[in-house]
């Protein structure tokens, strides 16, 4: 998340087949109605010169890319419950394309993406991870989009609740359990409150949702796309009141010193110099958050 996403969730792990397919083709059983990519963009293809650096054994294993899938329109699963869609499941395939090499998309709890990168079980991680300093100490990020912190509220924002200043004091607010949200953003706005904010911790974003349709929180603080999507898809039951602040880019998470992680950086120029990095993002509707460079450790 955008200084946000979930640190600490706990859940079985689903291996699930990412592969290589064109992501301008339109999904499948899609939750929700991505804006369609242009029918005339150019098919994303494989950079025979980037292709021939992969290492042979990841050539013949593939790379494992773990991802929290619960987080719409990034990473969630289609109405099948067994295939991963979104922006960026999009652009781990596209990856691949472009890299000719296959990716596998492993459903793994949040907490447990960076311990398993360390140990080598998976290659990548992309799960909406801000790029962040703390972060950057265990693990090498390679920057792809911008996001920023948004609040959720029931439609026609009935208390008047602002993502600034301090009314949120003495509001309940639903936010992922182990994120930043709730770990930095809610500590920080409590200091200049005087009735206490209640934070009310959910394991994933469905949960958070839950919480603010049904009345039991007042707003929720997501990442920008996540709550514009989140407030899109309720049926007119929520919508974001105000401006996203704190904006930071999302990074995917490579172990430290992979020879991957220069590779993932020309994959998404040569994505970007074909159009295909825009077109993931348009099909999504998330234009705004695209970056002008990708870079390594953004952060530091």
């Amino acid at each position: 998340m955008s200084a946000l996403r979930p640190l600490i969730l706990l859940g079985s792990a689903t291996l699930l087949l990412a592969g290589c397919a064109d992501p301008s083709e339109p999904t499948a059983g899609s939750a929700g109605t991505p804006s369609g990519a242009a029918s005339s963009a150019a098919p994303i293809t494989e950079n025979a010169a980037l292709a021939a650096k992969v290492p042979a054994t990841l050539k013949a294993s593939g790379i494992k890319i773990a991802s929290d899938v619960s987080y719409p329109p990034m990473d969630f699963f289609a109405s099948d419950n067994k295939t991963v869609i979104g922006a960026e499941a999009d652009l781990d395939k596209a990856l691949g394309t472009v890299l000719g090499v296959k990716v596998t998309i492993v459903n793994v709890p949040f907490d447990s993406i960076l311990p398993g990168l360390q140990s080598g079980k998976y290659q990548l991680g992309v799960s909406s991870f801000t790029d962040t300093a703390e972060r950057e100490k265990v693990v090498d990020f390679v920057t792809y989009f911008d996001a920023g912190t948004s609040l959720l509220v029931p439609s026609g924002n009935p208390k008047a609740l602002k993502p600034e200043g301090d009314s949120l004091c003495g509001r309940t607010v639903a936010v992922a359990k182990g994120s930043t949200q709730a770990l930095v953003d809610l500590p920080a706005r409590a200091k200049t409150c005087k009735t206490a904010i209640k934070a009310s911790t959910f394991p994933d974003g469905t949960g958070v949702n839950l919480a603010v349709t049904s009345g039991r929180a007042d707003a929720a603080l997501a990442d920008s796309p996540v709550a514009a999507y989140a407030a899109k898809q309720s049926g007119g039951k929520l919508e974001v009141a105000g401006d996203s602040y704190g904006n930071a880019p999302f990074g995917i998470a490579v172990p430290k010193n992979s020879e991957l992680t220069e590779l993932l950086k020309s994959a998404l120029e040569d994505l970007k110099a074909s159009g295909g990095y825009q077109q993931v993002l348009a099909k999504w509707g998330l234009e705004s958050g695209a970056l002008d460079k990708f870079e390594i450790n953004a952060a530091s």
